[in-house]
């Protein structure tokens, strides 16, 4: 990439963006950052990194091949109509922001602005999280594969077609972070009540999780077939199971949850 990116917005998930994009070294042609409060000083004094507290002071012929907005949701309806000015068929425009679908952005843009629309997740922060994403018309087979492979700076990126899918991938991915954090929580307080010290039932659940969820990305079996390999017949986990598993157990819960969700983004989205 021989121009520059723009990022706009460099809270948690900007920088871990950013972060990426520097070690991986796609970003050749040097990044502009827009952050009113400043970017973290893990960026002080970065050669390619220039960051300016507002759009007005980025450079009159700046030219970026992509704009990233990284802002809040709430934010945009501000944000978004100031980078009008780079709207043409050399830019591509990326967005992060859950609820704000293509059609938003064709309407502050333009139509013929070059939208992709991604869904991360904050597992991307460190490096280890999903994103998938999808493009209006006016983007490029070149423009979508290059926002990939920047989505990719923090993890695994997908490409759909369907933006409609977008609404059950924030269910899914997007929230999913949160339902394995209470899953934690849950599992350490049941250990406490079941008679463990606190600190090693929290410890126990955490490490669980981790190196569960490490087992399942390195194994070729399926879920269903780990969690067989750890169900003795008549054992102790056959009985947590039976519970789990049960008519009105975790399944239906999780169908009910993602399907409740899935609704929220759409009526987010307008």
């Amino acid at each position: 990439m021989s121009r520059p990116l723009l990022l706009i917005g460099c809270g948690k998930m900007g920088s871990a963006m950013l972060s990426g994009w520097l070690e991986s070294g796609i970003a050749g042609g040097g990044v502009h950052v827009v952050e009113p409060m400043g970017a973290p000083a893990e960026f002080d004094g970065v050669a390619d990194v220039n960051v300016v507290a507002d759009v007005a002071a980025l450079p009159a012929d700046l030219n970026p091949e992509v704009v990233v907005f990284a802002v809040k949701p709430q934010q945009m309806d501000d944000v978004a109509p100031g980078y009008q000015k780079y709207v043409g068929a050399e830019t591509a425009f990326l967005s992060i922001a859950a609820g704000k679908d293509i059609a938003y952005f064709q309407s502050n843009l333009g139509d013929g602005a070059a939208i992709v629309r991604a869904m991360p997740n904050t597992p991307a922060a460190i490096g280890q999280g999903i994103t998938v994403c999808c493009s209006n018309a006016a983007a490029s087979d070149d423009q979508r594969e290059l926002c990939r492979s920047l989505l990719a700076a923090t993890g695994e990126a997908v490409v759909v077609d369907d933006e409609g899918l977008i609404d059950a991938v924030t269910a899914v991915s997007g929230g999913g972070p949160a339902y394995v954090f209470l899953l934690i929580e849950c599992l350490a307080a049941a250990g406490v009540a079941a008679g463990l010290p606190a600190d090693l039932s929290d410890r126990l659940a955490l490490i669980t999780v981790a190196g569960s969820g490490q087992l399942a990305l390195a194994s070729e079996e399926p879920p269903a077939t780990l969690r067989e390999n750890v169900t003795s017949p008549g054992g102790t986990t056959l009985e947590a199971l039976k519970i789990l598993m049960a008519d009105d157990g975790l399944a239906p819960l999780m169908t009910r949850a993602i399907a409740a969700a899935t609704e929220r983004s759409r009526e987010l989205a307008g």
